[in-house]
């Protein structure tokens, strides 16, 4: 962590802390007005009813009398307009600071490279975003609060009792060190159970998610017993977790309750003592009594307070941890502009690559070029690089040796962001938001007309069926498009990737799920775009690589094979059998 948690919450409430100081000024005069009413009620006493003049201050001094009463009612009228106040900015400070926390992770979260998303489960992140993120403006709205009030209202009132007698408040003050002995006690075994609760409800949120995600897969093997049993048994967990954390306080509470209740016990005997030794007054005693619950309260409170501040201590953990984070991914500081469109040139050098949980290669000294305007196709059996390779290009990960250039200039010295708006990429696995039709496609640039998102739906064969529809581009595709068929889907994240204009197309197997007329009509259409891109193509049909500039054959992250379709047929490797294999006929 950069700093310590309080110095973190501070740092986020810039702009309120004015506002956050008078509210906790106004908590400490609030509570410090507490000891008005009884400093009030032991004049009245002493004065008008056991006084050894009582009878006479009644009878002449009855404006006194009536302006000490008038002096409760206004007090108590001001003290709770105090405290209406104070709530209200205590309120406004934490959900402002919530407001300011929450965002800044958001935005943290999306800059974030694709090893962050592979390390954080969904379910986790969601869970720091609301859950833990609550228990942060807890600590700002009511833990804080609290502890001010507390301090405060046991403070005034002990300063007020040795005031009064000194000898009676420290016979009452005895058993404060008892009651903190208990509380210490209680934050060393209560905390780690916080940390705990806040993973089992990670475990919960995330069982959720996955299983409201996967719901199409669940339903398919009839697995819903299964998984309702899976989230019941981490539910279960939680709630045990739970059960045990709030149950801790119970195995303490009996004891700092007994200590606080002695009390009054004290006051009743010593107290007695002194009053009919005439150490005290009436009036004094009547003020002990009445404010004794003002010691013992704050006390009693003393549990609740340290049991929210360790809920707040491991909730920030978790979110300062995201607050924190950088990505291994960024700019280099001399970084240059993008001008104008990219070429489109792709130059690979040398370049070899493997994720970092893992110490097996992906790739292994890949080297081609892609001109301006070129379609590279590559192919390769199931976990031989494909999707790795072209993953680099964008930079979402880093190669481990060599340099990709685009434009003869290494990617790495261009902006991110701008590296990334020149590069159209549409995947096999596809995710639509839930959306009209046309803001999915429009999706990379909103200032689209309707007349252009056509044009590129048109280009992916996809206008047709969108025509169809009861409310055409303005149809609300359900969450991840259910709704629409594998083949809809891949043709709507073609149309978005070409809306871009980009001057790199990427398709990661994105004909998979259509015919093959509809396919052969996306390729016609993809030869005439109105604008120049350079494409790299990962399919598995001869129909999409027959016609490619160059074809790359990809064997455990090697290139083994590299040419055009009539070329590595001659040769008689990995794409000849392929070829063999879908057609039956060599050559076709």
């Amino acid at each position: 962590m950069k700093t310590s948690k309080m110095k973190w919450l501070w740092e986020n409430m810039k702009g309120y802390h004015v506002i956050y100081i008078i509210a906790i000024f106004g908590a400490i005069l609030y509570n410090v007005l507490q000891i008005t009413i009884p400093y009030v009620t032991q004049h009245l006493i002493d004065l008008f009813l056991s006084g050894k003049h009582a009878a006479e201050n009644l009878a002449t001094r009855r404006d006194l009398f009536f302006g000490l009463i008038l002096a409760m009612v206004g007090l108590t009228f001001f003290r709770t307009f105090i405290v209406y106040l104070d709530c209200m900015a205590f309120e406004k400070v934490s959900q402002a600071t919530l407001y300011k926390i929450r965002n800044y992770l958001y935005d943290k979260i999306q800059r974030q490279d694709m090893k962050f998303y592979s390390t954080y489960r969904t379910g986790d992140l969601m869970t720091r975003l609301t859950g833990d993120l609550d228990a942060v403006r807890h600590m700002i709205a009511w833990v804080v609060r609290s502890v001010v009030e507390s301090l405060a209202l046991a403070s005034s009132t002990m300063i007020y009792f040795f005031f009064m007698n000194w000898k009676l408040a420290l016979c009452m003050l005895i058993i404060a060190p008892l009651i903190f002995l208990i509380i210490v006690l209680f934050k060393n075994n209560v905390a780690p159970k916080h940390r705990l609760l806040r993973e089992k409800l990670a475990v919960l949120n995330t069982a959720a998610q996955e299983n409201i995600s996967g719901n199409r897969v669940v339903k398919a093997f009839a697995r819903e017993p299964y998984e309702i049993e899976k989230f019941n048994t981490c539910n279960k967990d939680y709630a045990q977790t739970n059960k045990e954390t709030a149950l801790t306080w119970l195995n303490y509470f009996p004891f700092v309750e007994t200590l606080a209740n002695l009390m009054p016990v004290v006051l009743l005997a010593v107290g007695g003592l002194f009053l009919i030794h005439d150490e005290i007054s009436m009036g004094q005693y009547a003020a002990f009594s009445g404010l004794i619950w003002a010691v013992a309260n704050p006390m009693r409170n003393l549990g609740n307070i340290m049991n929210e501040f360790q809920r707040f201590n491991a909730a920030s953990a978790k979110v300062m941890e995201l607050y924190y984070s950088e990505p291994e991914i960024v700019d280099a500081p001399d970084a240059i502009e993008i001008t104008g469109r990219l070429q489109g040139k792709i130059e690979f050098r040398n370049v070899s690559f493997g994720y970092e949980d893992s110490d097996i290669p992906v790739l292994h000294n890949i080297s081609f070029t892609a001109n301006p305007g070129e379609t590279i196709a590559i192919m390769g059996e199931t976990g031989c690089g494909k999707t790795s390779l072209i993953h680099l290009i964008p930079r979402f990960y880093e190669p481990t040796e060599g340099e990709i250039l685009i434009d003869d200039v290494d990617i790495r010295k261009y902006k991110k962001h701008e590296l990334r708006k020149s590069i159209g990429l549409a995947t096999q696995d596809v995710l639509l938001y839930s959306d009209t039709i046309d803001g999915n496609i429009a999706y990379g640039n909103a200032s689209l007309s309707l007349e252009d998102v056509r044009k590129y739906a048109k280009y992916s064969a996809a206008d047709d069926f969108i025509s169809k529809m009861p409310e055409g581009y303005d149809t609300i595709v359900g969450e991840r498009g259910v709704g629409l068929s594998g083949g809809q889907k891949q043709r709507i994240s073609l149309a978005r990737a070409l809306a871009v204009k980009p001057s790199i197309l990427i398709l990661d197997d994105t004909t998979s799920a259509v015919d093959l007329e509809t396919e052969k009509i996306i390729q016609n259409e993809l030869n005439c775009l109105d604008f120049a891109c350079t494409k790299l193509i990962i399919a598995q049909r001869i129909s999409s690589t027959r016609n490619a500039d160059k074809i790359l054959v990809l064997q455990d992250g090697h290139i083994i094979e590299a040419g055009t379709h009539e070329e590595l047929i001659a040769r008689g490797g990995y794409y000849h059998d392929v070829v063999m294999l879908q057609t039956g006929e060599e050559g076709h």
